[in-house]
């Protein structure tokens, strides 16, 4: 199994799709290129659109016999990043039985950075905000939640919704970690809890919305850029890559006036980026 991570706005998402870069396309390409692909050796734990960063996702990597006893963890990250674009980033590896599945996993861990919303208050109250994201806290169907896909189930359980707080102590955004999430979920949420504390809706409405699936309401989904995968914890990987906070302390603040709202969020994406690039170097020097 090996973790890798990469920068959303170059990809048009992880999955395979025809005629456009995806990260499972580029991945795929480097082995090929390396002489260790076959069909079906490769499998992602997760699926993420296009803009979204990952600091880390699962791919899982069967080696073909000729090479599996003779190549370690390091030697499999090497070759892979020898053949991958710098946008991309093996950085861990752990062998684990075979057969083992990517997609099943405790749970996965997402930040969304909710200041990239013009909406996001200058001075948020902490207490209020702890309030609007445990209302997500969880058994819930979160229809009003997701970009529904036919025939799929939109119930889903959040262990932990909870204010992202940056290194000064001021919160940011929120952190949500779950088994697993719907199509745009973590988006949609964070709009959600932007629109109450912001004093757009009432927290009623939000739990309305929850309590009350089958009545269709939109509240709204942020865009793609604040939002990163950072953490997959999976059964047979014995803690790899887990325990990590984000390092925020070059983030900036959100100025208030809408034209330098606007020129700051391009700031905004460029600290996104150097904070997921930090943490792949930091996790590759372990090995």
């Amino acid at each position: 199994m090996v973790a890798v991570g990469y920068r959303g706005d170059t990809f048009h998402g992880s999955q395979i799709q025809p005629n456009v870069r995806t990260v499972q396309g580029t991945i795929v390409n480097s082995i090929k290129k390396i002489g260790w692909w076959s069909d079906g050796c490769l499998g992602m734990s997760s699926r993420t659109d296009a803009g979204v960063s990952v600091r880390m996702n699962l791919a899982r990597l069967d080696l073909p016999d000729a090479v599996s006893g003779s190549v370690d963890e390091r030697r499999v990250l090497r070759a892979l990043n020898d053949h991958l674009p710098d946008d991309i980033v093996a950085w861990g590896a752990m062998r684990v039985p075979e057969g083992s599945p990517s997609r099943p996993v405790i749970s996965r861990k997402y930040y969304y950075r909710s200041e990239i919303s013009r909406r996001w208050p200058v001075d948020v109250d902490m207490g209020h905000l702890q309030e609007v994201c445990s209302i997500f806290e969880g058994h819930h169907d979160f229809s009003n939640f997701c970009r529904v896909e036919g025939g799929r189930e939109t119930e889903r359980t959040v262990g932990e919704c909870k204010p992202w707080v940056n290194s000064e102590g001021r919160a940011i955004g929120i952190s949500v970690s779950a088994q697993s999430f719907l199509w745009n979920q973590v988006r949609r949420m964070s709009s959600a809890v932007t629109n109450v504390i912001s004093g757009e809706i009432e927290k009623d409405d939000l739990i309305d919305s929850l309590d009350n699936p089958q009545r269709r309401v939109d509240l709204g989904m942020d865009p793609p850029e604040g939002l990163v995968l950072w953490e997959i914890d999976h059964t047979s990987l014995g803690g790899l890559g887990l325990g990590s906070s984000p390092e925020t302390s070059h983030f900036s603040n959100a100025p208030v006036g809408l034209r330098e709202h606007s020129i700051w969020s391009g700031l905004c994406k460029l600290e996104m980026s150097a904070m997921i690039h930090s943490e792949w170097i930091r996790q590759y020097e372990k090995f």
